[in-house]
């Protein structure tokens, strides 16, 4: 089994042009790794099993389980306010700590805008101070009455355990999870990663590449300048870790809560909580439902399998698990455009070991479709994010620009992208970059008070003007 699924990354990889990879597969009782490419497109140091990845958001699953802990501790009622555990912070303008709780948070439903990512520096009080801040963050729905990503919640989970743990959230991820799970390779900070093989973000090259660049590689990636997120988005995003310690953290979930040894990490019935439904999303996401933290997704005859994705800077993770086979994969690119190969390798994997195969992708509707295209059109922004769309040619026009904190750590240049109708509803549609990307789904809808939103990448972006 490891033989094939080593080659079946190499191949995939190479066809789908990403630099690095890592890949880890947990079925029939056995863990297979494999790695391909390398971490650095630069110096050309090679991809190994070993190597360190930044997992992204799959943090948050890490995050949450923690939060679950302290749950099981009876220190923490996830029907607690935010203002019950932190008196005196505020949430938003107008302010929402006396509204928003602890299970808000872990569904995303909070309401309060998801991507701010100010930098509040690398001392002990980042997150003190990161929270401290959020008093002025924008309130886009009232809460629970929404999914809308939110990662600035999951930074004030992290803010909520330090307190409650009195130590910093890096502290309590070591104590809570990476001993009693015996992780040797799991870490939060750059100059914890630096001692280890880690990867370098990438994104596409725009020239041609360097002479002695590494076969397969050029002229098509090249290293992006920021190596990663400010430390006040930890809890959030800036785990960095193996294919093998992320298995091992995800066996725990299928295990019930119990780590290899036997020892009581979280307990079942916790386990069991965070992967049932709490909130469906709506369409024009990548998911069908949250439960608390896990992602659901609905495959073929309606299987459920849960798991997470993570983005930082020029690097992707993902992560699936079905509980009832007791299958996992995980994959580590130091890409930024790595769905066709995880869709790939997925399918294959879960076809395999699991017998089960992911959906098709979204597409464009089949034939003409009657839309009023001009109702979509205007600026839609949030923190972080602007989109504008207008209709020019008959055809409904997206640009998508970063904004803010956000723009300064990434490379990303505006992007254009045509919206072709994927019904005849008026609100559903697809874009890609280019015809080798897959379809990305995204819908217009309008909030309870009448507000037009673009519901994209997981968020809710008002319209403004």
């Amino acid at each position: 089994m490891n033989g094939r699924w080593a080659t079946r990354l190499r191949d995939l990889a190479t066809e789908e042009g990403v630099p690095g990879a890592a890949l880890g597969v947990w079925a029939d009782g056995q863990e297979v790794l494999a790695a391909h490419g390398t971490l650095n497109a630069a110096t050309g140091v090679n991809a190994t099993p070993g190597s360190l990845f930044q997992i992204g958001s799959i943090t948050k699953l890490w995050t949450a389980t923690m939060i679950m802990q302290l749950a099981g501790e009876g220190r923490l009622s996830l029907d607690a306010t935010v203002a019950d555990v932190l008196p005196g912070a505020g949430v938003g303008n107008p302010d929402g700590a006396g509204e928003i709780t602890i299970r808000h948070l872990l569904t995303h439903s909070s309401g309060i805008d998801g991507d701010i990512f100010t930098d509040t520096g690398r001392g002990a009080d980042c997150l003190e101070r990161y929270v401290g801040e959020l008093a002025g963050a924008a309130r886009i729905f009232p809460p629970g009455a929404a999914y809308s990503y939110c990662n600035s919640g999951f930074v004030l989970l992290g803010r909520i355990i330090e307190v409650l743990d009195g130590r910093e959230w890096d502290a309590s991820l070591r104590e809570r999870l990476i001993r009693p799970l015996n992780l040797t390779t799991t870490v939060t900070l750059p100059e914890e990663a630096i001692l280890h093989r880690a990867a370098v973000g990438h994104r596409e090259r725009s020239r041609e590449g360097p002479v002695g660049c590494p076969p397969g590689i050029a002229p098509r990636a090249e290293p992006v300048s920021v190596w990663g997120l400010p430390r006040s988005i930890g809890p959030a995003g800036n785990i960095i870790a193996t294919a093998s310690d992320l298995l091992t953290f995800a066996r725990m979930h299928l295990d019930g809560g119990a780590a290899g040894d036997g020892t009581r990490v979280l307990g079942e019935d916790l386990v069991t909580a965070m992967q049932q439904l709490q909130l469906p999303v709506p369409p024009g996401g990548r998911i069908d439902a949250i439960g608390l933290a896990w992602r659901l997704f609905q495959w073929a005859d309606g299987k459920q399998i849960i798991g997470h994705d993570g983005n930082t800077v020029g690097q992707t993770a993902f992560l699936r698990m079905d509980p009832q086979t007791r299958v996992a994969a995980c994959l580590l690119t130091n890409s930024p455009q790595p769905d066709p190969l995880m869709r790939r390798l997925f399918t294959e994997i879960f076809a395999e070991h699991a017998g089960v195969t992911m959906p098709a992708e979204p597409g464009p509707a089949e034939g003409p479709v009657d839309v009023d295209l001009r109702q979509h059109a205007g600026r839609y922004e949030r923190t972080s994010r602007r989109f504008d769309v207008a209709v020019r040619d008959g055809q409904l026009h997206l640009v998508s620009s970063l904004t803010g904190d956000l723009a300064a750590l990434s490379d990303e240049e505006p992007e254009e992208v045509v919206l072709y109708p994927a019904d005849s509803s008026g609100e559903r549609f697809v874009c890609r970059s280019s015809d080798s990307q897959p379809w990305t789904a995204l819908a217009f809808s309008r909030l309870a008070d009448g507000t037009p939103y673009l519901f994209t990448g997981g968020r809710v972006t008002p319209r403004v003007g």
